[in-house]
C-alpha cells in the first residue's frame, strides 16, 4: 500500500466517521444536538473535499 492510498483511506474513514457522528447527533433531542450535528456535517464536507483532492493528486502523479 502506498502512502497516497493510506491517506485516501484515512480521509474516507474520517468522512464516514463524521457522517455517522452527525446523524447520531441529529437524532438526539434538543438544541445542542442539532448544533453539534451542523458542526459534524461541516467536518464531513471538509473531509470529502480532502479525499477528492488526494484522489486527484494520486491520479496526476
Amino acid at each position: 500500500m502506498t502512502m497516497m492510498t493510506a491517506l485516501v483511506l484515512t480521509a474516507l474513514l474520517a468522512t464516514i466517521g463524521s457522517l455517522i457522528a452527525g446523524i447520531t447527533s441529529m437524532a438526539t433531542d434538543g438544541e445542542v444536538g442539532h448544533l453539534r450535528s451542523e458542526q459534524w456535517m461541516g467536518a464531513r464536507v471538509g473531509f470529502q473535499a480532502l479525499a477528492l483532492l488526494l484522489i486527484v493528486l494520486a491520479l496526476l502523479t
